[in-house]
């Protein structure tokens, strides 16, 4: 096949199969009008999405949404862009949150920057593998070099240090207890978990975390084989981070009891309340045990770039490895991710040798694979790519001047919140994270009352709002992600919250 293109972008002497017509849609430069013909469709409907939806969700059922989408007879092609996204329209679109719009408060879920939505185009189109340097040459040092960028930020030594991008925060948190684990048996006992399986002491393996850490400490140490008793939950303090001396106790309290402290997960950013725990005392700790300290800043890792709020990550430097999510609150697309080792020769505790893409003569400086540092992924999307699009067309200043100005925003909100006598604030935010509750002096049952709050926001689709649980109580939860939301825009939202809680009645 002749690969010469003429002055027009045409293949010149192409010699079509015979059959080219069963191939129209391959991505192929044949097919490039076609390729343009759904790039352009689409990108309509995500223009119409954005000017239509005036409130983040369309209030539909999932009873409704269900029957929409099993009504779908997946065995009938459809004959155009235009039907199929049509059908997509009106099961998808018209009902998916819209995470952009102010009024959306609710989960961690970052408004994304437009420099990353163009990397996606050529992310799935181009379709490169990370896992070797066959599958990907250019992408794989661009991880590199934006792996290294990370750890800079972190306050490691670039030379020093590695990582890798992941799937998402629960799993760089699990590689993070991976190598916890492995590194303490080999260091503690000289046992090699990877090829010899858990030592007989691993039964008393113990990890600290806060009580108000990420869910996926408990899952990834019943995934490793530790199970969830190994996870010892401290208690917090009244600003809902880690206790510090109740940390000492806990682990003297093991000990004491025959077990094995191996690490400590740190928070920074817990997800209830945007608050950092205290970073260097707990690195005092971990260096006194001679232990493992990793930090979960899937939500924190914002303040890495922020000259103002800076000094709360104090003490991320020492730890021995650290979370981050990129998709949280770097404002990239869903997923964007990464863990960050201080020492990269531990990662080498992860290698695996396959004859078909990293065999064991091959060299490693002379033909790099970011599989040698992965842990559950082969298969690899290039994500790191559209990172690399944000910092080069925004840079990191402008990305620190939007966390900053969600921080700022929230303390403004936590003033509001505090100042009406109609809420109850139960705690300020490192980050920007508000739990709180709407009272009544008529109404006993609050959780109730702000239950019927939550669920009428919701099912009008006018406003999102997450909530959670603390000390059995029922609270509500703003989560400001969003740079352009202002304090006129909070101020509504905190007045349709009363609406709501006016309205309500037991009998309701």
């Amino acid at each position: 096949m002749n690969n010469n293109l003429t002055s027009t972008g045409e293949l010149a002497n192409e010699v079509l199969p015979q059959d080219w017509g069963n191939f129209e849609h391959i991505f192929h430069p044949d097919n490039h009008h076609h390729y343009r013909n759904a790039i352009d469709t689409t990108a309509d409907l995500v223009q119409e999405f954005l000017y239509r939806n005036t409130k983040p969700f369309s209030g539909i059922e999932a009873k409704e949404m269900k029957g929409k989408v099993q009504e779908i007879d997946l065995n009938q092609k459809l004959s155009s862009y235009s039907e199929l996204l049509s059908e997509v329209d009106d099961i998808y679109v018209k009902h998916a949150t819209a995470f952009h719009l102010p009024q959306y408060v609710a989960h961690l879920n970052c408004p994304v920057v437009i420099p990353a939505l163009a990397g996606e185009i050529l992310v799935s189109a181009i379709n490169s593998s990370q896992d070797t340097y066959d599958q990907s040459a250019g992408g794989t040092f661009m991880e590199r070099k934006l792996i290294d960028w990370t750890a800079e930020q972190i306050g490691y030594n670039v030379n020093g240090s590695d990582g890798v991008f992941t799937a998402g925060g629960s799993q760089s948190n699990l590689m993070g207890l991976v190598m916890m684990r492995d590194c303490f048996s080999q260091k503690r006992y000289q046992h090699n978990i990877k090829t010899d399986g858990l030592p007989p002491e691993a039964d008393r393996f113990r990890i600290f975390v806060s009580d108000k850490s990420h869910f996926s400490n408990l899952k990834n140490a019943s995934i490793m084989g530790l199970g969830e008793k190994s996870i010892i939950k401290v208690p917090t303090d009244e600003r809902f981070r880690m206790d510090i001396p109740l940390l000492k106790k806990y682990m003297k309290r093991e000990e004491q009891m025959g077990n094995i402290p191996i690490g400590i997960v740190a928070t920074a950013g817990t997800t209830d309340f945007g608050n950092v725990d205290p970073l260097d005392d707990i690195a005092d700790i971990a260096e006194q045990y001679n232990i493992w300290m990793h930090v979960d800043a899937a939500y924190g890792c914002a303040l890495l770039l922020s000259t103002k709020y800076r000094s709360l990550l104090n003490g991320i430097e020492r730890a021995d490895s650290v979370t981050i999510d990129y998709h949280k609150s770097f404002f990239q697309p869903i997923s964007s991710s990464a863990f960050i080792v201080k020492n990269k020769r531990e990662l080498l505790i992860l290698k695996h040798h396959a004859d078909y893409l990293n065999p064991k003569e091959m060299d490693e400086e002379e033909i790099p694979a970011q599989i040698n540092k992965s842990i559950t992924q082969s298969t690899r999307r290039f994500d790191a790519l559209k990172l690399w699009f944000t910092l080069r067309m925004m840079g990191k200043e402008q990305l620190a001047d939007y966390t900053d100005t969600v921080i700022d925003l929230t303390k403004d909100t936590a003033v509001m919140i505090a100042q009406d006598p109609d809420f109850e604030l139960l705690s300020d935010s490192d980050l920007s994270v508000l739990v709180f509750r709407y009272t009544r002096p008529d109404i006993a049952d609050t959780d109730a009352l702000n239950q019927f709050i939550k669920m009428k926001l919701f099912y009008s689709g006018e406003i999102l709002v997450a909530s959670t649980r603390v000390n059995g109580n029922f609270y509500l939860k703003f989560t400001l992600l969003n740079p352009i939301t202002t304090t006129e825009d909070i101020h509504q939202i905190l007045t349709k919250i009363k609406t709501h809680g006016k309205d309500f009645s037991p009998e309701k």
